[in-house]
């Protein structure tokens, strides 16, 4: 090889353009992307919008566990489909929360997860789970918070005759709907809307932030101990 030419690149630009290549292969293949848990009691059309996002090569994470806690779930055939591994743990099998939540945290440590993202679970979690996994546990939930925490939210925006409705991801503490707002949006109330109507087109919205909040978080663009000190210091 010593009796070879030396290579050169007879055009600076070249030497340019591959210095950047070069520089971005490395920060991608370097940066290892964060594991999702999904988990879901439904239809999981949550879950399907993070199976489209995590299909992109750009985006920073993979969902890398689907935990159903319902045998016949919609959501399930969806990971089924996309071949990403789902357990089914019926917290009906389980004589209270804490031994249910216990099994989730098993399986959670088992796949090394760097994130939870609860996408239409309607299970109360312990406190314990929670502590356990603070800062990475997140939620969506079809208000913009802290105004109409809780359930049935749609139709008591309507009948508050609100203007502006929207959806929010946030980290979940144990006091319910309370967490560090990650990221909102907004969507205006029409004077027809019922609250099928109105949901119907939060769910639209739901779709793009949960995404965008994930990869914000991958990226580093937002760090659970920030929010969280700022959430803290004006509680």
């Amino acid at each position: 090889l010593k009796n070879q030419p030396a290579f050169r690149f007879r055009n600076p630009d070249n030497l340019t353009i591959c210095v950047i290549l070069f520089e971005h292969f490395l920060s991608t293949s370097m940066t290892r992307k964060l594991n999702l848990a999904v988990l879901i009691s439904g239809r999981g059309s949550n879950l399907e919008a993070l199976i489209k996002a995590t299909t992109s090569p750009d985006f920073p994470a993979n969902i890398k566990l689907v935990i159903s806690n319902k045998p016949h779930a919609a959501g399930n055939g969806l990971a089924r489909n996309a071949d990403i591994p789902l357990q089914i743990i019926n917290h009906k099998d389980y004589p209270d929360r804490e031994e249910f939540d216990q099994r989730m945290s098993k399986a959670l440590t088992e796949n090394n997860i760097d994130l939870i993202c609860l996408a239409g679970f309607m299970r109360i979690l312990s406190k314990q789970f929670v502590d356990h996994w603070h800062g990475r546990l997140i939620n969506i939930h079809p208000s913009l918070l802290p105004a109409y925490k809780g359930l049935n939210v749609h139709q008591r925006m309507i009948d508050d005759g609100v203007k502006i409705a929207g959806c929010t991801v946030h980290y979940v503490t144990p006091e319910m709907d309370e967490g560090p707002i990650i990221g909102q949006r907004s969507v205006p109330v029409r004077p027809e809307d019922t609250a099928d109507t109105l949901a119907a087109r939060i769910l639209v919205e739901e779709h793009h932030l949960y995404p965008e909040c994930i990869k914000k978080i991958a990226n580093g663009e937002i760090k659970s101990q920030d929010l969280f000190a700022r959430h803290n210091s004006s509680s």
